[in-house]
């Protein structure tokens, strides 16, 4: 009886740690994707080249380093966000309670976003992405 009782808590637990690993993963992927959303689709991240959106990196060990400059001659919008399949390659590996660090690694990051508040406004939107996210896990759940 004793045993059929742990088993059942056992079941439980890993019933909640699986829901609440999604519902980390998918909460800091919609942040991520709420500050790399350009003006022109009603964010408020502005993209010329393409290069800062595409220098967006996610990682599990600390702020993430690579390519502080793009190509001078680039046309509008060559640069490909290739940062949301790094993200999510990330958030893959990601366990429960682990820190995600995410951060765009053009040298000029930090001036837009002093002047345009991309990440500020996406962390700001935090607790009600967090909502979201619980509303449509229990909603599959059902």
């Amino acid at each position: 009886m004793a045993e059929n009782f742990q088993a059942q808590v056992d079941a439980i637990i890993l019933k909640t740690d699986k829901r609440m690993l999604a519902l980390q993963r998918e909460a800091i992927q919609r942040t991520v994707d709420i500050a790399q959303t350009p003006v022109a689709k009603g964010g408020r991240m502005r993209v010329d080249t393409g290069f800062l959106r595409a220098s967006g990196q996610g990682s599990l060990t600390g702020m993430p380093t690579g390519p502080m400059r793009g190509d001078p001659n680039a046309t509008p919008g060559q640069y490909d966000n290739g940062s949301k399949s790094s993200v999510v390659l990330v958030l893959a590996q990601m366990q429960l309670g682990a820190i995600f660090f995410f951060g765009w690694t053009a040298n000029y990051a930090k001036y837009r976003e002093v002047k345009d508040g991309f990440l500020e406004a996406a962390a700001q939107r935090w607790p009600q992405t967090v909502r979201e996210v619980i509303a449509e896990i229990k909603a599959r759940i059902k």
